[in-house]
C-alpha cells in the first residue's frame, strides 16, 4: 500500500546539510531521538492541559513537521556517521511510541470527543508498530507498509489538530474521523503482518 514512509529520501536530502552541521558539532543520533520523544511528551502534557482552548491543538501539527524532520535526522546519523548501535534502536522505536501516545491522547480531551474512540486510535498506532518491528523475528525486515504508518498518521493527525484549532470540526466530526483513522491502522497492522510473512517465505532457502 502507498505511504507517506515512500517520500521519505526526498526529505532526507533536503535534511542532509543540517545532518552535516550536527555531525560537525558533536550531536549524535541517541541525543536527537531522546529530543524528539521528550518534546513530543511536552507538547501532548501541554495540549492536554489547555484542550478547552481549541487553538492550542495548533501545537500538534507544527511539531509534527519538527519531529519528522527529527526522526529523519537521527536516522541519518545513525547509518552515514557510524553512529548504529543496540540502543539506539531500542531508543528509536520505545521513543516513537510514546511520542506518538503523547500526541494522540490529548484529542480525549476534548468536549464531546470520545475517549474510547481515541484510545482505539492509540492502541492501535501501538499495535501496528509493534506488527512492524516484528518483522526480523520472521526473518523479514522492520516493516514499514502503510496505509497509515509513523509518516501517514503525523499527517493526519496535524489537519485534525489544524481543523479544531480553527473551530471548523465538531465533536461529531472528530470522532468520526478518529473512527476512520482507527480502520487505517487496523489495515496496516494486517498489512505489515501479511507482508512480513510474504517476505519471509521469499527469504526462506529453498529445500
Amino acid at each position: 500500500m502507498p505511504s507517506i514512509y515512500q517520500l521519505k529520501p526526498a526529505f532526507q536530502n533536503l535534511l542532509r546539510p543540517l545532518v552535516q552541521r550536527l555531525f560537525d558539532n558533536g550531536n549524535t543520533a541517541n541525543q536527537i531521538t531522546l529530543l524528539a520523544g521528550l518534546i513530543s511528551v511536552l507538547v501532548g502534557v501541554a495540549v492536554a492541559s489547555f484542550a478547552e482552548h481549541p487553538w492550542v491543538f495548533a501545537l500538534i501539527p507544527v511539531w509534527m513537521i519538527l519531529r519528522m524532520a527529527l526522526n529523519a535526522i537521527d536516522g541519518m546519523l545513525a547509518r552515514e556517521f557510524g553512529q548504529q548501535s543496540p540502543l539506539g534502536a531500542y531508543l528509536n522505536e520505545l521513543c516513537d511510541i510514546i511520542a506518538d501516545s503523547a500526541l494522540i491522547l490529548p484529542f480525549a480531551m476534548i468536549p464531546g470527543a470520545d475517549p474510547l474512540i481515541v484510545l482505539l486510535v492509540t492502541l492501535l498506532a501501538l499495535f501496528s508498530e509493534y506488527a512492524g518491528v516484528l518483522g526480523p523475528m520472521v526473518g523479514a525486515s522492520r516493516r514499514y507498509d502503510g496505509p497509515m504508518g509513523k509518516s501517514d498518521r503525523a499527517l493526519v493527525l496535524g489537519v485534525l489538530a489544524t481543523g479544531i484549532a480553527l473551530g471548523w470540526l465538531a465533536a461529531a466530526w472528530i470522532n468520526g474521523l478518529l473512527l476512520v483513522v482507527a480502520a487505517l491502522l487496523l489495515f496496516t497492522l494486517v498489512n505489515r503482518v501479511r507482508q512480513g510473512l510474504k517476505e519471509a517465505r521469499n527469504n526462506a532457502p529453498s529445500a
